[in-house]
């Protein structure tokens, strides 16, 4: 069952703010805080809610942890290489401590969520002053307050199935861009993933909440929105309403702006969803839609609850109603079990669905999930051939994939400077293709029509029309 936090305790985290800042306030000069967000999309805004956090308890903020007052590492579970940095950064640390014992150094996040780690951290970096779990983010006022005035470790990691905290104060990272959660947590446990049991079970944000953020940004200037969640097309099931239903009310928000989603499972790809997108004008026309594996066999040791026809079905429906539409899609080589009879079914489905591109990663084992103790008898040489191989039949088939776009006119969100070349302008089209254009640098942060001139492997070039 969902929790959302009290108006109650966000007003005694609201004090505790208040006290942090009272205290900062008659330093000499504001504290300097340093926040290291690893992994993905929902880490980067749980980032910027810390920010907004460390901002109003009077902090200024440093790309770089020498010499700051407060650091903070959020954290990645997903992979056992994001776990390895985190751990090589946090040795690292070890010097700022000794340079000056008073500097508060944080971990949170996914990672902490582990019992093993925490008692890695306790044991292996005693320079580490607080840790603190996914579902105490709101807690960071008073975590703070505890560190400024007691100096005690702090190891603050609540079990349970996730909460819901609405009003923290953000510091976005992008002013063109905001991220809106939409939803915390999965209810899919794949068999390799760790998520469930990091972020907790599916809760869903009300609709108003969402629409409420969605509106504020739109008129401080957001000109993209980014609805996310660890799986958006199962949004509001507990709520009764649906994923469709937010994008419609989202896609009618005044102002001119456009809506992207991520992460998507294929299993809650409704043809009622891809009907929004299509009716929808400001959404998108870009499918991620990860399929992991071409495999029936290997999608049900996954426990991914769709067969390799199902997910051809979606593309299938995808293309026949929104033509234009970039299908891109994630890829795991050498699952446990995977023999090579599964592996050339993904090569089939790739060179079938003709992917605009592919995120492509070998099998990491995660401490906790059931895949880690299945049997794996595919050496670590042969996957690397395997993933070798599977790259190059996405770069035959992308290849000029792009030159569908050449002579188009397409509408472009001016990001900033030129991909290929700097002395250009930057934009995304709606598929989420880069651009790069020539034009004066006041254009960024409007809509442009650009007509394609060229296309490469990785982007496109082209001229403003219509100014």
């Amino acid at each position: 069952m969902t929790k959302n936090i009290s108006a109650e305790e966000m007003a005694k985290q609201r004090e505790f703010t208040a006290k942090c800042a009272e205290i900062n306030s008659r330093r000499g000069s504001p504290p300097t805080a340093h926040v290291h967000t690893f992994g993905c999309q929902q880490n980067v805004s749980d980032g910027e809610k810390i920010k907004g956090m460390l901002a109003e308890m009077g902090c200024g903020f440093s790309d770089s942890p020498e010499g700051a007052d407060i650091i903070i590492f959020n954290t990645c579970a997903v992979r056992e290489n994001a776990e390895d940095r985190v751990f090589g950064n946090l040795g690292a640390l070890k010097h700022e401590k000794r340079r000056n014992p008073n500097v508060v150094i944080g971990v949170c996040g996914c990672m902490v969520q582990q019992e093993h780690i925490v008692e890695k951290i306790k044991r292996s970096f005693p320079h580490v002053d607080l840790v603190f779990g996914t579902n105490a983010l709101h807690t960071l006022p008073e975590l703070i307050y505890r560190q400024l005035t007691e100096r005690k470790r702090e190891f603050y990691v609540p079990e349970g199935d996730g909460v819901i905290a609405e009003g923290l104060p953000i510091r976005r990272e992008n002013a063109l861009r905001a991220s809106i959660p939409i939803m915390y947590g999965c209810n899919n446990f794949c068999t390799y993933c760790i998520v469930p049991y990091v972020r907790g079970r599916e809760r869903s944000r009300s609709k108003e909440d969402i629409l409420g953020e969605a509106r504020t940004a739109v008129q401080n200037g957001a000109k993209e929105l980014l609805l996310l969640g660890q799986n958006v097309n199962s949004y509001g099931k507990e709520l009764g309403t649906d994923f469709p239903a937010l994008l419609r009310a989202v896609n009618v928000i005044d102002g001119e702006f456009r809506v992207c989603y991520m992460s998507s499972h294929p299993k809650d790809a409704t043809r009622e969803l891809i009907d929004a997108i299509a009716e929808c004008e400001k959404v998108t026309r870009h499918f991620h839609l990860p399929v992991q594996s071409g495999s029936s066999r290997v999608l049900g040791l996954m426990n991914r609850h769709y067969t390799r026809g199902d997910y051809l079905k979606i593309v299938e429906y995808i293309r026949e109603r929104i033509p234009d539409a970039a299908l891109t899609s994630d890829i795991i080589v050498g699952f446990p079990g995977e023999t090579r009879e599964d592996f050339e079914e993904t090569l089939s489905l790739i060179r079938e669905v003709k992917f605009d591109s592919l995120y492509t990663f070998i099998y990491s084992p995660r401490k906790g999930t059931k895949a880690a103790e299945m049997p794996d008898p595919v050496s670590a040489e042969e996957k690397g051939e395997w993933f070798r191989e599977l790259l190059a039949v996405q770069s035959e088939i992308g290849r000029g994939l792009y030159e569908k776009y050449v002579g188009q006119t397409l509408r472009v969100l001016c990001e900033g400077g030129g991909r290929t070349d700097p002395s250009l302008l930057t934009g995304k089209t709606p598929q989420d293709v880069i651009v790069d254009f020539g034009g004066d640098k006041e254009l960024i942060g409007k809509f442009v029509d650009v007509k394609i001139e060229r296309a490469y492997q990785w982007a496109l070039t082209g001229k403003i029309v219509n100014l």
